[in-house]
């Protein structure tokens, strides 16, 4: 199986089940994040787990190359080209944080009251570990690519963009 972008949905009627399962999505090849979304039995929603492999690496980055960059200008260059640096980067870093927060959001409409689920986002080249989890823990495993969960996000901003704006009275 060639190397796909998947999100994958697995769904746990016991959320302590859950939580174990996310402790072993950690090591899940090609992990990029993982969350958990759980609604209690009055409906409230949680995300009490998340995890996102190499949060902040951008930002540190993007300070160094700055820094080194501003070694042409002197010790004030190294300090305002890290500084730049550090903020560009962490502000696509932050872009990229809302993005997973929508995704979040248009999927916790799948999480049922007193239920969990494990919301995964990897690069697949078998589908065999996160089978495997799934099993284990006792979840029920759903497979979504990448694309169209971002469809599916993008339908939900639109819908909420038309409904803002009927609210507003413009079009």
């Amino acid at each position: 199986m060639a190397d796909t972008h998947h999100v994958l949905l697995i769904s746990f009627t016991d959320p302590a089940r859950c939580r174990a399962a996310f402790e072993e999505a950690a090591d899940l090849p090609g992990l990029r994040q993982a969350a958990v979304l759980e609604r209690s039995a009055d409906g409230l929603l949680d995300v009490p787990d998340n995890h996102v492999r190499g949060a902040g690496v951008p930002t540190v980055g993007g300070g160094l190359v700055g820094g080194l960059l501003g070694l042409i200008g002197g010790p004030i260059g190294v300090l305002l080209g890290s500084a730049a640096g550090a903020t560009l980067a962490n502000a696509a870093e932050n872009r990229q944080i809302l993005e997973d927060g929508a995704g979040l959001i248009v999927l916790s409409s799948r999480v049922e009251d007193g239920t969990a689920m494990l919301v995964v986002d990897l690069h697949e080249s078998s589908q065999e570990p996160a089978d495997d989890l799934a099993r284990r823990h006792g979840g029920t495993l759903q497979r979504l690519s990448a694309k169209e969960l971002t469809a599916e996000v993008e339908a939900a901003e639109r819908a909420a963009g038309k409904h803002e704006a009927d609210d507003t009275g413009r079009a």
